[in-house]
């Protein structure tokens, strides 16, 4: 156990691994420490991650079908070596395999920054050879960044930099094979940069895969949105990120997460409000002079608060909450749902219908459950 989380060196050790670490105390505590991990990186300049194999596309001579050289023309006066294909292309209906690596292993950081409709590419992982992907989801979701619009986000498992650089901490270990794939499911080519930053080294018995899953409700069926479904297998639940755009004008986020543990009828873990089991209070308000007051924090913020000018438009909102220190834990499956609840007048509760997105983040043993259909690439990125 010690061994990966000194090799691997991750702050988010406790959302993998049951009480090891706590945070990133305990990870740069362990930077000191010596190891038999090795390192490698996966860009568009070292396809493969292999040793010695960086910065070799040649401007001039090097034309295969991966468009290497894609930078030949900037980089014709220096050659070899000096930023010849920094980026690739994946064209419409098109899914390029970003990273394939032989284990045991670990991904420890992902960047990138993707053009386009972020909602139109989409990121799957695959773990040890299997036929169905562990984390399916568009990428700015995995990120964060559902609206195709630049916020700074400043968390522990994630990071937005500016002006859209995506960088993921999640730890993703890994026994025999690793695959990161993107589908462009839009209309128009994308280009995308892209690093993903490894270390090859062993694995203990009990660290469990990283899982990801998209939903959304547009709008919700009776005021519910599900956040995740039909989990089967011993695991932890880790995160939610979810990207709100309500219907109405009053406040909208009464509503109360409930998760419901091992197929219980009832839920376990109940919250109290939206804003509650985001870590805020009152509405995201100051003194009711600052209303929606976006914040970022290592475990949780409120991200992004969109707001129309035209007042018959309504405000969307992005909202992140790591349980790192607090994960989830359940042994055979897991239910997770979200109210979809506000005000209205003399004191009542209203029952909505916004359009709500989630992505949720946790760790489990194989197999997994299938995951729903994504939905339609209109379906998508449709406002109601």
């Amino acid at each position: 156990m010690t061994k990966l989380i000194m090799s691997v060196g991750v702050a988010l050790a406790t959302g993998c691994i049951a009480g090891t670490f706590n945070g990133l105390t305990a990870d740069m505590a362990a930077l000191c420490r010596l190891s038999d991990a090795r390192s490698r990186s996966i860009s568009p300049e070292n396809f493969t991650g292999a040793r010695n194999a960086g910065a070799l596309a040649d401007p001039v001579a090097d034309k295969d079908k991966r468009n290497v050289a894609n930078a030949s023309g900037c980089a014709r006066e220096l050659g070899k070596g000096w930023k010849v294909n920094p980026f690739v292309k994946i064209a419409p209906g098109e899914t390029l395999t970003l990273a394939d690596i032989e284990g045991p292993g670990a991904i420890q950081h992902i960047w990138m920054t993707p053009t386009k409709l972020w909602r139109h590419s989409i990121i799957r992982m695959y773990w040890d050879g299997e036929e169905t992907p562990s984390v399916e989801c568009p990428v700015g979701d995995f990120f964060a960044s559902a609206y195709n619009k630049y916020a700074q986000v400043s968390s522990l498992a994630v990071c937005v930099n500016p002006g859209s650089a995506f960088n993921c901490y999640w730890l993703m270990p890994f026994r025999r094979r690793a695959r990161v794939t993107m589908e462009n499911v839009g209309k128009e080519e994308m280009r995308l940069y892209y690093q993903i930053d490894y270390t090859l080294t062993d694995i203990p018995s009990d660290a469990a895969y990283l899982h990801a899953q998209f939903r959304r409700s547009n709008p919700t069926k009776g005021s519910v949105h599900t956040l995740v479904d039909g989990i089967s297998g011993k695991g932890h639940y880790v995160g939610t990120y979810v990207a709100w755009r309500v219907h109405d004008t009053g406040w909208w986020g009464e509503g109360e997460i409930k998760f419901h543990l091992d197929g219980e009828e009832n839920p376990t873990i109940c919250g109290t409000g939206t804003e509650d089991y985001f870590c805020g209070s009152y509405n995201f308000e100051i003194g009711g002079r600052a209303k929606y007051r976006e914040f970022t924090t290592p475990y949780t913020g409120l991200a992004q608060v969109i707001k129309p000018e035209d007042p018959k438009n309504f405000t969307s909102f992005g909202l992140y909450r790591w349980h790192v220190t607090d994960p989830v834990r359940f042994e055979k499956g897991l239910k997770v749902t979200i109210q979809d609840l506000g005000w209205k007048a003399r004191g009542l509760y209203n029952a909505q219908a916004s359009d709500i997105a989630s992505t949720t983040f946790w760790y489990q043993t194989e197999p997994h459950a299938p995951f729903p259909e994504l939905p339609s690439a209109d379906e998508l990125v449709n406002r109601p």
